[in-house]
């Protein structure tokens, strides 16, 4: 693999990490205020909350055993190199959303042996923050952005207990009330505007979401686990072929790491495959298009969202809807 990569980083100062694209929604052409959201080109991160992973965590207890062993035995050797590909996004949570971002990939933990009610984010690694925390920040970001949406997808749910399950979804409801939309058939801008809703929040436990009316079932999430963009490219290709699913749906353009490619790049990360991997999948996002028809993407997640123009790459896309 050749070209060339920034340093660790490098992704937080570029111009698209700026507020530019704080208010596109309540900025889209009127024609698009009655398309529901599943049918708009909306920007998404993937693993939203890995910037603040904790670099004393212990190792998820879903990672392999040898993993974990490793860890403990040889921390100062097995943390540094698990946090470099772990780690999928440079900015925090309202960063993201003041770039652009309103689909958050939401993964969450109860650590074994942490606090009864302590509910953090996991990617290999547990993070620093805290969900309840966490989830306060995004109600207050939307206090600010009364005609912004976001599509929250809860999942990836590591040592929840029902009564856990229970206890966070109290906690949805107490921070974001009205806003959250109960489920039912996707809405579109104007019908969440006039109700004053904000909040999709997707929950990848069933039994949960079968108790709760503001809770809506699990948002597919197309996956390629490739480390080649061609390969992904390929791969979302493929998804695209076989016709997209009847409601919101997000295409991951995430690259994802192997064993044999880490043990060939030693110093590379996450970041350096990712900025390599850019330019061939901004290319591949600026060639989809929203709507309805079998082959339209929707959700376009990818990682380190505040490189180059991804963001708004896809929320351009939306323009391509105003050409009928």
């Amino acid at each position: 693999m050749g070209g060339q990569v920034s340093s660790p980083g490098s992704f937080r100062g570029l111009p698209c990490a700026s507020k530019a694209n704080a208010d596109w929604m309540s900025a889209l052409s009127s024609r698009l205020w009655d398309v529901p959201l599943h049918q708009l080109s909306i920007p998404g991160s993937h693993d939203t909350m890995t910037y603040c992973l904790n670099k004393k965590s212990p190792i998820s207890s879903k990672e392999p055993r040898l993993l974990q062993l490793l860890g403990k035995a040889l921390p100062c050797v097995t943390l540094p190199v698990v946090l470099r590909w772990s780690t999928t996004q440079g900015l925090s949570v309202a960063e993201q959303l003041d770039a652009g971002v309103r689909y958050l990939d939401l993964r969450i933990a109860h650590v074994e042996g942490g606090p009864e009610r302590n509910l953090h984010f996991v990617h290999m690694v547990y993070t620093t923050a805290l969900v309840e925390d966490t989830l306060t920040e995004i109600s207050e970001w939307l206090e600010g952005h009364p005609r912004e949406v976001v599509v929250l997808a809860c999942r990836n749910f590591e040592g929840m207990t029902e009564d856990l399950h229970e206890y966070l979804v109290g906690c949805i409801k107490n921070i974001f009330g009205d806003k959250l939309c109960p489920r039912g058939e996707v809405p579109t801008l104007r019908q969440l505007w006039s109700r004053g809703q904000q909040v999709i929040l997707s929950y990848e436990d069933e039994a949960s979401v079968s108790r709760h009316a503001e809770l809506w079932p699990a948002i597919p999430y197309w996956w390629g686990n490739q480390v080649k963009p061609r390969d992904l490219i390929h791969y979302l290709e493929h998804m695209k072929s076989c016709g997209r699913p009847g409601g919101l749906f997000a295409a991951g353009i995430n690259l994802t790491e192997n064993l044999e490619f880490i043990l060939v790049h030693p110093a590379w990360s996450l970041e350096k495959l990712t900025r390599w991997g850019l330019p061939h999948l901004c290319a591949w996002v600026r060639a989809q298009c929203p709507g309805s028809a079998a082959g339209c993407t929707n959700i376009i997640a990818g990682d380190f969202i505040g490189a180059s123009g991804f963001v708004s790459d896809v929320i351009g896309l939306n323009r391509k809807l105003l050409r009928g």
